[in-house]
């Protein structure tokens, strides 16, 4: 989600690959940004005060998505506003990986055509949410030679298109849940739904509106045991993550607000609830004012990488040893304690 479009140019530093620029690059040549806020001891189990935010790449239009591909060793993320996904590897760097990503008609003035989400099915699809098409769809090629094909899986409910498809997340059912603020839609796009839904997508292709109650769903995660599923709410005066008890089908049966962070919200730090990934321990980082907030699963902040861009989303490697960023028009990474 990007509240305010804008163009940006970037300094590309030596220690980093620009879509135009793609170099080999060890990771000890990083530059950094930002610092961390340590508001709890308990920030030091997953993140150092002294710990480096690396830049990996810069020169994005809004960076998101960021998915980890195990197989390749390789980090792919979406740029909205250019209708492109990227692929990073610590070996080769940057390179374009699959274009158009979110849409595929003929307009040339759409503000953010392109995917935005992304998370791989259990037989290992590219499942995407995709601003420009409004739906979800999946890549019918293999991830390994991607093509800029798709399946639609889902493109609204109920007869009535959706309006953007932004973030989204699998049980081990097989159940997708997904939000649907407008931040895909242009002017001219014909609004279907009264609400910003949250819904899930069962295997068998039906669609369920979980929730109609959210201003501006956004962020969307699952705890370790799959009984709690968290929303972001990029709304500037209700800036919250919310919890939300799930029943044995994906049903919700009650939610609370589990941190608000309105409060945060400044002019040094940048940025709304927006994506939202869960740690194997149950702690959240959730992008939100001023970079990555750590939020424990009871609701307490423990402190923020302050990344000092506007920070869209978030993502770990499967041994959870980094934690990357998409922030604005930077891709970064962070260390992790516990991990070697």
């Amino acid at each position: 989600m990007k509240v305010i479009p804008k163009s940006l140019v970037f300094l590309i530093l030596l220690s980093c690959a620009s879509p135009k620029e793609e170099a080999s690059l060890e990771s000890s040549s990083y530059q950094s940004i930002g610092s961390i806020e340590q508001l709890d001891p308990a920030m030091e189990t997953l993140v150092s005060s002294d710990a480096q935010i690396e830049i990996l790449a810069s020169g994005f239009e809004w960076a998101e998505g960021p998915l980890w591909l195990e197989d390749q060793q390789a980090l792919i993320f979406t740029d909205v506003p250019t209708n492109k996904i990227w692929k990073w590897t610590e070996q080769d760097s940057l390179g374009l990986y699959l274009e158009p990503s979110g849409y595929l008609g003929d307009r040339t003035d759409k503000n953010e055509p392109g995917a935005n989400g992304l998370a791989l099915d259990a037989a290992g699809n590219l499942i995407l949410c995709q601003h420009g098409d409004r739906q979800i769809g999946k890549m019918r090629a293999s991830t390994e030679a991607p093509e800029a094909e798709y399946e639609a899986l889902a493109t609204g409910y109920e007869g009535k298109r959706f309006n953007s498809p932004n973030d989204l997340v699998f049980n081990s059912k097989g159940q997708l849940f997904f939000t649907d603020p407008p931040y895909g839609m242009d002017p001219w796009d014909e609004k279907e739904l009264d609400w910003q839904g949250v819904y899930r997508l069962d295997p068998d292709g039906k669609v369920s509106l979980l929730l109609d109650s959210l201003s501006r769903p956004n962020g969307i995660g699952l705890s370790p045991d799959q009984k709690t599923l968290y929303i972001a709410q990029s709304d500037p005066k209700k800036a919250r993550y919310y919890s939300f008890e799930l029943d044995e089908y994906g049903n919700v049966l009650a939610g609370k607000v589990l941190f608000d962070a309105t409060s945060l919200q400044s002019e040094s730090k940048k940025g709304l609830p927006d994506g939202l990934k869960v740690h194997s321990s149950g702690i959240l980082f959730a992008t939100g004012p001023g970079g990555v907030l750590v939020i424990s699963p009871e609701g307490k902040h423990l402190g923020t990488i302050l990344t000092e861009n506007g920070t869209a989303n978030c993502g770990l490697d499967s041994e959870e040893k980094y934690l990357y960023m998409t922030a604005d028009g930077f891709l970064l990474r962070i260390k992790l304690n516990g991990t070697e």
